[in-house]
């Protein structure tokens, strides 16, 4: 049972999408990945966030890019926590997308990450599902663990060769 879902409207969204899942598959969180256009198969996308809940999802994390619609939508059917990962996109910088996803109406919230962030997706879900779940919890702290001790060796690696030959 997959208690994240990744969605996207495009296999276009996959190299951002894919550090979600990576991410998710690193702390060991079951997941689902498909890709559904809310606007080319409206049936299948209803479909799709109608029986989430049902399938044990606890967190979408929905890619979209221009117009954005695919994690709003979402958020308006699901009724647990959205997560949308705005696409950068060739005309706007992915400008378009952000504020399509951020800009959401009154009652209808979708926790917004940066531009491309699909790690940082990946990450909220886990803390959201962390809430309620201690093993996990350790896991992500372990987690940050890792990110701190990786600053600390660059910075000993620079200290001991200098900027030029960093």
């Amino acid at each position: 049972m997959a208690l994240v879902s990744i969605v996207m409207g495009s296999d276009s969204d996959m190299p951002v999408m894919k550090k979600a899942a990576d991410v998710l598959e690193e702390l060991g969180i079951s997941f689902e990945m498909r890709i559904i256009s809310a606007h080319r198969e409206p049936d299948i996308f209803f479909e799709y966030a109608k029986t989430a809940e049902e399938r044990g999802v606890k967190v979408i994390i929905a890619g979209a890019g221009m117009a954005a619609h695919l994690p709003g939508m979402c958020a308006a059917i699901f009724p647990m926590p959205v997560i949308g990962i705005p696409m950068h996109t060739t005309s706007l910088g992915g400008r378009d997308s952000l504020y399509s996803i951020v800009q959401m109406p009154s009652g209808i919230p979708v926790a917004t990450v940066a531009i491309n962030g699909g790690a940082n997706a990946g990450l909220l879900a886990a803390k959201i599902l962390a809430t309620s779940d201690a093993g996990l919890l350790d896991k992500l702290k372990a987690y940050s663990e890792k990110m701190k001790k990786a600053v600390e060796e660059k910075d000993a690696r620079l200290a001991e060769v200098g900027y030029k030959e960093y």
